[in-house]
């Protein structure tokens, strides 16, 4: 399988012409296809607590899956700049699961770790989630074909093996009375029997010897492209290294010439600022100068109504003297008025102390005359 560790340079940058041979291209060559692709937010499960995430990506990464036509297996890729940050073989056994309405994960135990995918919408996390049960259906059926060719060669294996003991057995039968009437039957059994269990393991050890070849070449394959693999790879990492080392000292120096820059641009806008303070000083100054002069231009008409203002106060005066005099002859109207008024409510309050004695000797009166008119009534009664 292709084993995607670091992203090859681009053909620009190795000098090379258009065409070059990507990771992917590169994977596809190799018999492993992507059949879907995707981008997300990349997690692990935190090793030591086995609850946080850890963040495996900065921002969002493709993720893809494979499929590896030679192992007729599927897996999902992941690669961030030069980081393999997912690189998980889907089973039968794996369960995807929506945490939520934008997040999903799922259990990888050859890989010991929890990988975790936010998605930028719902739909996406949809999809993905349905290209992954999709993928575990076909990783099973292959699982189930496997196993049916393994348990159909060992069937033949063994039908082979019951075979040869079988024939074996008859010739046995057949010219061996003697022996068995001098040995005894039980312990050639066992031994047949025993010849037959061994017969049916060399078969199948021969059978899996051709799988474990077949296996081994495989793997040597695999191993030479992860071999080539890496060489690319080297080469990749000593072009980027330059590619760095001369992006940096580019950088140094147009961070030199920026400093330069915000140095002249300080100094800049520290005299635009002066001469803003200087300008809007001009202004105050000739502000106060305008206010100044009319202050002035005020004070002139102020000395020229003076003298009027003069003869109106004297005026003023002669009116103010009139008019204490005349306050002084109301306020002795006032005393007398009210000398007069206290009087008056000196003479009410005698009338009013003769009106209620005259009250009483009425009330008086009027009650003898009540007596009388009743002693009259009652001398009429009587006559």
């Amino acid at each position: 399988m292709c084993e995607v560790g670091t992203r090859p340079p681009l053909a620009a940058e190795r000098g090379e012409p258009p065409g070059g041979a990507t990771a992917a291209e590169r994977c596809r060559d190799m018999g492993e296809q992507p059949i879907f692709t995707t981008r997300a937010h990349v997690f692990q499960i935190d090793p030591s607590t086995k609850k946080n995430w850890v963040p495996a990506s900065k921002q969002a990464v493709t993720v893809s899956y494979f499929y590896d036509s030679t192992r007729n297996s599927y897996r999902i890729i992941s690669v961030d700049g030069a980081k393999v940050i997912i690189n998980s073989t889907i089973t039968p056994n794996m369960t995807f699961t929506k945490t939520s309405q934008k997040f999903g994960q799922w259990a990888d135990s050859r890989a010991n770790t929890v990988f975790g995918l936010g998605f930028p919408s719902e739909q996406q996390l949809t999809k993905f989630a349905e290209k992954f049960q999709e993928v575990k259906e076909a990783a099973k059926l292959a699982r189930d074909r496997s196993q049916e060719k393994i348990e159909t060669s060992s069937n033949h294996s063994q039908e082979s093996g019951r075979e040869t003991p079988s024939s074996t057995r008859a010739s046995s039968v057949n010219g061996t009375d003697d022996e068995k009437a001098s040995h005894g039957g039980p312990a050639e059994a066992h031994l047949k029997s025993e010849n037959d269990k061994l017969k049916i393991a060399l078969a199948q050890s021969s059978s899996n010897v051709k799988k474990w070849e077949v296996e081994l070449q495989t793997l040597r394959e695999s191993n030479a492209r992860l071999t080539t693999a890496l060489q690319e790879s080297a080469a990749s990492i000593e072009h980027w290294k330059k590619q760095f080392s001369a992006c940096k000292d580019e950088n140094d120096q147009l961070r030199s010439k920026i400093e330069e820059l915000e140095e002249q641009c300080s100094e800049i806008d520290k005299e635009k600022e002066r001469n803003a303070q200087l300008s809007r000083r001009l202004q105050e100054l000739e502000t106060e100068l305008q206010d100044k002069e009319l202050e002035l231009e005020e004070l002139r008409k102020q000395g020229e109504v003076i003298p009027q203002l003069m003869s109106e106060c004297e005026s003023v005066s002669e009116q103010l003297q009139a008019a204490e005099k005349k306050n002084k002859d109301l306020e002795e109207k006032v005393r007398l008025l009210r000398t007069e008024v206290e009087e008056s409510k000196h003479r009410q309050t005698n009338l009013k102390t003769e009106l209620k004695n005259f009250l009483d000797v009425l009330d008086g009166k009027i009650d003898e005359l009540h007596d009388f008119r009743q002693g009259l009534s009652k001398l009429g009664v009587d006559n």
